[in-house]
């Protein structure tokens, strides 16, 4: 049974793996991101309050992604979320991130394995940190995420404006569902 579980775990990141590196492939006109982030800020926890979701997580609640920096200068990354219900079995995916851009720390590499790498955009950034929006260029996927486990309706419409103007098509924005989490 084990093992059963590790060939699961194994194809399904090498099924992403593959995605990213096809997605990767395709031009797309970068989407602007914001001027500068202070990484010792960024870092922590970020409550994904909506995302159009990639296929891990199209089911996810109270999904949670950490950030702490490593002594590499790369980010470690920590998303955990429940599958299928708030008491649904936990996930953990551990990605590391890797800053490119270095004069705004706002353009990152995220890596769930190696060697494949993932765009990963900071777009938004209240300036108190607790609000920020991850993106890509081919707004195909974007991310809402806060400090607390949900916004005011007012911050997300806001914030919802904000990703149709960057050009997102947002049929497929998922709020995501935060409660007692159960199995960690």
């Amino acid at each position: 049974m084990h093992r059963k579980t590790i060939f699961l775990a194994l194809k399904s990141v090498l099924i992403f793996s593959a995605w990213v590196l096809a997605a990767g492939c395709q031009s797309t006109k970068p989407i602007k991101t914001v001027d500068a982030v202070d990484i010792e800020r960024f870092a922590g926890d970020w409550y994904v309050i909506a995302s159009i979701p990639t296929f891990i997580e199209k089911d996810a609640y109270n999904a949670v992604e950490s950030y702490r920096i490593d002594e590499d200068g790369s980010i470690a990354t920590t998303f955990k979320f429940n599958k299928g219900s708030l008491d649904g079995p936990l996930k953990v995916y551990t990605p590391r991130g890797f800053i490119r851009d270095q004069s705004s720390n706002a353009v990152w590499d995220m890596q769930f394995v190696w060697p494949f790498k993932a765009e990963y955009r900071i777009i938004y950034l209240a300036e108190d940190y607790s609000q920020t929006v991850i993106g890509r260029s081919k707004r195909d996927y974007a991310w809402i995420m806060a400090r607390e486990p949900s916004i005011p309706d007012k911050d997300y419409e806001r914030i919802i404006q904000f990703l149709l103007a960057q050009g997102y098509k947002l049929d497929e924005l998922r709020k995501v569902p935060h409660g007692k989490a159960t199995g960690g």
